[in-house]
């Protein structure tokens, strides 16, 4: 049923009004997590469909932990995962005190298992495993702990990225013994067969299916009010389609999230321009990158998805990245119009590594002192004429800010973009920002120069304030 103050329609033309709202443009750090029943076996979040294909490491990882996959399978993986340390009050609390302004778990993966309390799908976390809707009880956390609420799906790609269930051993002792995902009276987990098993999108998924994707991601829509939703690729589906199904769901989306604001339209779209993930249409939605991100600024408002760790879902004896790593990413893309939505991997317990505690508190540190450099900022245009070696910039209002990422061994930091000659604008004060006293500098047509202090400060990344009178 439309929502009295619906106004977008599921065509390119009507979603073409979304803009992208205030709050997000603001906010510049996210943090989500992928989470589900994957966990347990700590091989990441592609287990569920590589513990199905044999030489992989998630196979061998399964067989010698549980079992063949004719015995063993997802399903019982489900039922192994209890999330017995879940408090997302302490969890949000930490990601709250690592600086971010928006939380948007995973709600459902690629392996087909809801963590909400699904109308239109048994294999949920409140049936299952955990036996708790953890989406529920996170969006109150995110909210309690005065943070907007989101969510990512995954779902659209499973039909058939999750079809290697239905294989079997091509050599060895077991060669032709169907995986448990051949059983029928499973189908509901493990969907009905289909020779499509293309890791990134269906090429032709089945109607039923797509109407049965739509169902469940309005569900979640409907009961859990997101302010930002996420699609792990383009605009479903491809084939007979031709992305009716995922127009339908994002104009649902928009109306619904302006009936519950009013109407105004505070919900988040995020889709990535990957031709093989689905349709993309610029501008009915955000952008968003995974992994890499975009060399320059976009005009246009962007996301980019990093992960804290060498996995998204969590694997044995992760790699975690340095404080410094995060922070010098999270300045690259604000200084070039964009937020980071950093994944954070909970052990299947729910609990996180002290590794993650200690980069997130590092980054959290860092902010507490140069926010004012990140949150409410723009780009400042004219230093894409020519960037500095470990320098990006931001603006807000009449302050300038230069975030330095390398400091120089003479001490003295050279910006041409600010020389007289590339039509630099005066300079009324420069000043670090943590230290009392401003900066000596100089400047001359090729270039500013400023006089840093001669005593490096501790730290990873160092913001100077530079008050002009004018800084667009």
């Amino acid at each position: 049923m439309a929502h009295p103050m619906a106004h977008f329609e599921p065509t390119v033309d009507s979603l073409l009004n979304y803009q992208c709202p205030a709050w997000f443009k603001n906010a510049k750090f996210g943090i989500y997590i992928h989470w589900s029943a994957y966990s347990v076996a700590e091989g990441g979040d592609w287990l569920p469909r590589e513990m199905y294909q044999q030489g992989s490491k998630p196979y061998e990882l399964m067989c010698a932990k549980y079992g063949h996959p004719s015995k063993f399978g997802y399903k019982d993986l489900v039922g192994l995962w209890k999330a017995e340390k879940f408090d997302p009050d302490a969890m949000l609390k930490l990601f709250k005190r690592a600086g971010a302004r928006y939380f948007a778990p995973c709600a459902v993966h690629h392996d087909n298992f809801d963590l909400w309390n699904s109308k239109h799908n048994r294999w949920n976390a409140v049936n299952m495993g955990p036996r708790k809707d953890l989406i529920g009880m996170l969006r109150k956390a995110t909210l309690d702990a005065g943070l907007r609420f989101g969510v990512t799906t995954h779902l659209e790609r499973t039909w058939s990225w999750f079809q290697t269930n239905k294989g079997a051993d091509r050599t060895g002792p077991l060669k032709g013994v169907p995986y448990d995902g051949n059983d029928p009276a499973l189908g509901d987990l493990y969907l009905a067969p289909d020779s499509d098993t293309s890791l990134a999108h269906p090429r032709n998924p089945p109607k039923a299916w797509r109407e049965h994707w739509a169902l469940r991601i309005k569900d979640l829509i409907d009961n859990y009010d997101p302010d930002h939703l996420y699609f792990d690729g383009a605009v479903p589906f491809q084939g007979d389609d031709r992305a009716r199904s995922g127009l339908d769901v994002i104009s649902h989306y928009y109306n619904h999230n302006m009936s519950v604001h009013g109407g105004r339209q505070e919900g988040v779209m995020c889709i990535k321009n990957i031709r093989m993930h689905g349709y993309y249409f610029d501008g009915i939605a955000t952008l968003d990158f995974e992994w890499d991100q975009s060399k320059n600024a976009l005009y246009d408002y962007w996301q980019n998805d990093a992960s804290i760790a060498s996995c998204w879902g969590y694997c044995a004896g992760p790699t975690y990245f340095s404080v410094e790593a995060m922070i010098h990413k999270l300045v690259d893309v604000v200084s070039k119009n964009g937020n980071m939505l950093l994944s954070v991997p909970p052990r299947a317990s729910g609990a996180l590594d002290d590794e993650a505690v200690a980069v997130l508190e590092g980054i959290g540190d860092w902010l507490a002192v140069n926010g004012e450099a990140i949150y409410g900022t723009e780009p400042w245009w004219p230093a894409y004429r020519s960037i500095p070696d470990g320098v990006r910039f931001t603006r807000k209002g009449d302050t300038l800010y230069a975030i330095i990422l390398k400091w120089p061994e003479d001490g003295k930091l050279p910006l041409s973009v600010l020389g007289t000659q590339e039509k630099g604008l005066p300079i009324r004060r420069i000043e670090m920002i943590g230290q009392a006293e401003p900066l000596r500098y100089d400047q001359g047509p090729e270039a500013l120069v400023v006089t840093l202090p001669p005593k490096k400060p501790d730290g990873v990344a160092w913001t100077l304030r530079l008050d002009m009178p004018e800084t667009r």
